[in-house]
């Protein structure tokens, strides 16, 4: 079985408190994915994770073909990481973590995720052909989301005649 590995780092310009309140409410899970996903959550979901918390949604990752993705909120150390691991659903492992770092402009965000493919060593071509570019274009998709929720500080400097 080949696992493949994806991170991702990105720094937002929020304190790492705003930043867990934000990502440890699974409410706003759909807020950041693409809508070419047509993500729908299909569990009662509460406002805050918490370990063994089970999710399960709907995605159409592929020619508009729904597939049943179950989840499972598996680690939480909050304000500084949480891992959720696929029980049921198109992968034969999934395993994501999501770190958050204070830093002197406010916190970087590290995804590091690790998954597998089922039928290998078949698999092998589909996800160079297909599951790698859409997982890195989640997580692109992502990024410029979040630069929008929340926008970089623009310093203003006033000249004094």
């Amino acid at each position: 079985m080949k696992i493949y590995t994806l991170k991702s780092v990105q720094d937002l310009p929020i304190g790492v408190d705003e930043a867990w309140e934000f990502f440890s409410n699974p409410n706003n899970l759909k807020v950041i994915t693409p809508e070419w996903l047509n993500f729908k959550v299909t569990s009662s979901l509460p406002d805050k994770m918490y370990p063994g918390m089970i999710i399960s949604y709907k995605v159409h990752p592929v020619l508009g073909i729904p597939i049943t993705w179950v989840t499972e909120i598996s680690h939480v150390k909050a304000p500084f990481y949480f891992v959720d691991e696929q029980r049921f659903g198109p992968y034969k492992f999934w395993h994501h973590q999501h770190h958050f770092k204070e830093t002197d402009d406010g916190v970087e965000m590290t995804d590091i995720i690790n998954y597998a493919l089922p039928f290998d060593p078949f698999s092998r071509i589909i996800n160079s052909l297909m599951v790698e570019n859409r997982v890195k274009g989640i997580f692109e998709f992502r990024e410029k989301k979040l630069e929008t929720i929340f926008p970089p500080v623009v310093a203003i400097q006033v000249k004094q005649t």
